[in-house]
């Protein structure tokens, strides 16, 4: 609450430096505004700048770096008794970080009292040292924020290029957002190579990519079922496509039909209804799907097949990728109808003047101009239904099975990196890093559809351009 109050009055004396430079600038030139190299809501910003910008870099420093110090420092003033276990050695590293949380909980008034009356005094302690770190850092940040106000206010004057400065800083915000998004999928992509390797370095590559059974638990002990481990991820490899081609199936030809019947055939009141309820079925939660995959889809699937001798599974391919393929619908068609209808209408009077029927004006020439569009939303569908993990869950089951059979129940791999990752666990065994292993295959996968994608889309554009 505090540090949001300190926001509060950062902002307030930005707004305050930006009314004082603008007023400045225009009393300068006695109001003659054309005298002005900029609009005087350039020399504003340019005060306003100066004044929020550093004493809010400062705070956001202080922050990150307040914790780990006051940690070190507490630590080193505590009684020493509360770093050494029983046998009279110093505690582990687990211990260790046990009481460093129970100092925060103790200085955040989370905790009221506790057994240990040293830790009692040290988190008291750590309470006074935040408070002195806060007023220290209110106290330098105001004095800059000031500070910087007045140096930007003396540098105003009327040849000043406010405007140039202004949008120096613009522009280095945009490449420093730019980077960062950069950079955020550079760390993802180290991420995974590193604990990819270390994964591979206990599990070959080969039985990895090529191993018929999955079977990631690793046993307590020696002489328990499965105590090495089977990391072989074919299976989930084959439940992952054939899951995402039964969602694919249902979803281009609806979607493609229905955008081109929206864009091309629909009066201007039917596309008006009908397209934002097609959107409706983008917002709605996956878990939602998940649920009517497993109390509806499925039980009716099952049913059916018994009508007609077929052993269909309660938890099936066919139930999950049918429920993806409805959800996924939205991607393909919102995103055809806008390239659909953007096609300039010229290519499409010039067909009808060559003869042809608006069916074959459609195929012909709409379809492939628009081509490079629809590729890209059948991509954002494809990835839609690859990272898609509740319905998995609910309507297809936790099954690593090797099978092409839709009426069974199988799992994907994103199903499988969850289910690897729930609950407590080390980063040291193959069971868990075998989660990172299957991101990689995923982040490849991704990658190569991205390529195909783009392929695509330039052999078009350079056609219809």
């Amino acid at each position: 609450m505090q540090v949001l109050i300190l926001f509060l009055v950062l902002a307030v004396l930005t707004v305050i430096g930006f009314r004082l430079g603008r007023g400045r600038s225009v009393k300068l030139v006695g109001g003659d505004v054309a005298r002005l190299h900029s609009l005087p809501g350039y020399y504003g910003l340019y005060v306003a700048l100066w004044c929020g910008i550093p004493a809010l870099l400062l705070v956001v420093a202080w922050l990150s770096l307040e914790g780990p110090v006051l940690t070190r420092l507490i630590l080193s003033a505590v009684s020493p008794q509360l770093l050494l276990d029983p046998s009279g050695g110093p505690i582990s590293q687990a211990h260790l970080n046990l009481l460093v949380n129970d100092l925060r909980n103790i200085a955040s008034g989370t905790v009221a009292s506790t057994a240990n009356p040293l830790v009692k005094e040290a988190g008291l302690q750590l309470a006074s040292y935040r408070q002195v770190s806060f007023a220290a850092m209110t106290v330098v940040a105001l004095a800059l924020a000031l500070g910087g106000a007045v140096m930007a206010l003396r540098w105003v004057h009327a040849d000043f290029r406010a405007r140039n400065s202004v949008e120096k800083v613009i522009k280095t915000f945009m490449v420093l957002c730019s980077l960062m998004a950069i950079l955020t999928t550079v760390g993802i992509i180290l991420s995974l190579l590193f604990e990819s390797y270390r994964f591979f370095a206990r599990v070959p590559l080969t039985e990895f990519l090529f191993g018929l059974e999955w079977s990631p638990q690793m046993a307590m002990r020696a002489d328990q079922v499965g105590s090495s481990g089977a990391f072989g991820a074919v299976p989930l490899f084959a439940g992952t496509l054939l899951i995402s081609f039964i969602a694919m199936v249902v979803a281009v030809p609806v979607g493609l039909l229905a955008a081109i019947y929206m864009s091309e055939y629909a009066p201007r009141k039917v596309r008006a209804i009908v397209k934002p309820l097609l959107e409706i079925l983008a917002g709605i939660p996956t878990v939602v799907y998940g649920f009517f995959a497993a109390l509806t889809v499925a039980p009716f699937f099952r049913d059916s097949g018994q009508l007609f001798g077929l052993n269909i599974s309660s938890e099936s391919a066919l139930a999950a990728g049918v429920v993806m393929g409805i959800m996924i619908i939205p991607y393909v068609s919102s995103i055809t109808d806008d390239v659909v209808t953007a096609v300039p209408n010229a290519m499409r009077e010039g067909s009808y003047g060559l003869g042809a029927t608006k069916s074959e004006t459609i195929r012909r020439v709409v379809f492939p101009a628009a081509l490079p569009g629809i590729v890209g939303g059948v991509l954002l569908a494809v990835s839609r239904a690859i990272g898609e993990t509740m319905i998995v869950v609910m309507a297809a089951g936790l099954s690593a099975k090797l099978s092409a059979n839709p009426f069974e129940a199988v799992t994907t791999v994103t199903v499988q990196v969850v289910t690897l990752l729930v609950g407590d666990q080390e980063f040291d065994s193959p069971k868990t890093l075998a989660a990172f292993a299957l991101g990689l295959v995923l982040f490849v996968v991704t990658l190569a559809l991205n390529i195909v994608a783009l392929h695509v889309v330039r052999k078009y554009r350079e056609q219809y351009e």
